[in-house]
């Protein structure tokens, strides 16, 4: 429902949905908007042409663009998103109180599951954010990193770490060995990610099993575990269940396999192939060869379940860039992708802290301009093929930087 009006003489959209509030204050060219979960938590605002996002953990993410169209970004330290949280909840607050009192124009009233959102954010003060901040923390580790289309999804731990955690370019599990949860732990822990996120929960669309590896669990643990998560979740209902699943580790599932976890609702499968190019995958320390990444696709896929496939942009520099052009459409063109899937180009991201940058300087390997890793992308895509009759996978870029969850 979308009630529109006036307020302190400027005009006002409200949103009222049964999952999340939203309010706009302002023209559109330079509205204030402030979005929340119903149990009051902010999720997204934009102020004074910035847009923040919030995670469940507390931290906030700022975004705007700059002259030329440029796009920054700005993680703010926690005193920071609590005074953005606050301005927010103090602004439409005072809407609420205007509108109670009859001072807000509308031109249609606000149901009721619209009063007892406002109110949710009203209560929804700095003491109960940082007290909402430190139970994400009780609940869970780290969430790493999520495919894009999930950053709105009920995140599971069904696994902690990744299963090989070698790949120098990645840093995300380094602080926790890999296991598997045992299932009194795990269905503790779905009952207190439900718990935590309250009537958030209505706001999520897919629950994703993390972590960095979760469905190389054995097919007779990881049954029990999906059944586990239909106990507490309505899982058709969220969207179905995706996870992360490394291509050599998914070679060791047969299609049938694939089949018994489509009918317990897992809907896609993300791979982080990185590479088509076998010499490339071995400078990166990534476990596997192209055949077996397009092998677990075809089990995939034969099974029912969809895949997200991610490729880097920029991975080996210019010395391994005509190899890891070739031997990633190789890869890709091998796979039977079609429109239930994702492929996710992912710009390769360097910190002097992670092993990667120490080997590509050892290598004397020449990094690739921004400018050179779009003709990356570009030189890859104009080389697939898609059946079309089962139609096209959808092509994105996947920025690392920007994940909150």
């Amino acid at each position: 429902m979308v009630i529109l009006g006036r307020w302190d003489g400027k005009p006002v959209a409200l949103s009222v949905k049964p999952n999340s509030l939203t309010i706009s204050i302002d023209e559109p060219a330079k509205a204030d908007v402030f979005s929340y979960d119903l149990e009051g938590r902010l999720w997204t605002a934009m102020l004074d042409g910035v847009s923040y996002r919030r995670g469940l953990d507390g931290r906030m993410v700022a975004k705007w663009r700059e002259q030329g169209d440029v796009r920054q970004r700005r993680w703010l330290a926690q005193d920071e998103a609590l005074a953005i949280e606050e301005r927010a909840r103090r602004t439409v607050d005072a809407f609420y109180t205007a509108l109670a009192a009859g001072e807000v124009e509308m031109n249609r009233p606000l149901p009721q599951h619209g009063e007892a959102a406002f109110e949710n954010i009203a209560a929804f003060d700095r003491a109960r954010s940082t007290r909402d901040a430190a139970r994400y923390f009780e609940v869970y580790k780290p969430v790493g990193i999520l495919p894009p289309d999930q950053y709105m999804a009920v995140v599971l731990q069904l696994t902690e770490g990744c299963s090989f955690n070698t790949c120098t370019f990645c840093d995300f599990y380094r602080d926790r060995p890999f296991r598997i949860k045992p299932p009194d732990e795990f269905r503790q822990h779905a009952h207190e990610v439900h718990d935590f996120l309250g009537r958030g929960l209505s706001l999520r669309r897919t629950i994703f099993l993390g972590d960095a590896n979760s469905l190389v669990t054995p097919m007779k643990l990881l049954l029990p575990l999906l059944d586990i998560v239909h106990e507490t979740y309505d899982v058709e209902a969220l969207g179905g269940m995706y996870a992360f699943l490394d291509g050599f580790s998914g070679d060791k599932k047969r299609p049938r396999d694939y089949a018994a976890l489509r009918e317990r609702g897992m809907e896609r499968a993300y791979v982080g192939m990185e590479s088509g190019s076998e010499p490339l995958l071995r400078f990166l320390k990534k476990p596997g060869r192209p055949a077996d990444m397009v092998n677990a696709v075809r089990a995939m896929k034969k099974g029912g379940v969809a895949v997200g496939v991610i490729a880097l942009l920029g991975a080996g520099g210019q010395q391994y860039s005509d190899a890891h052009i070739s031997g990633t459409v190789e890869a890709l063109n091998a796979m039977p992708l079609d429109m239930d899937d994702i492929i996710y180009f992912s710009d390769l991201v360097v910190g002097d802290d992670i092993q990667y940058a120490r080997d590509a300087a050892q290598a004397g390997l020449s990094p690739l301009s921004a400018e050179e890793r779009i003709a990356q992308q570009q030189a890859i895509e104009r080389q697939l093929t898609f059946s079309g009759a089962r139609g096209t996978p959808h092509i994105s870029r996947y920025d690392i930087r920007e994940f909150i969850y």
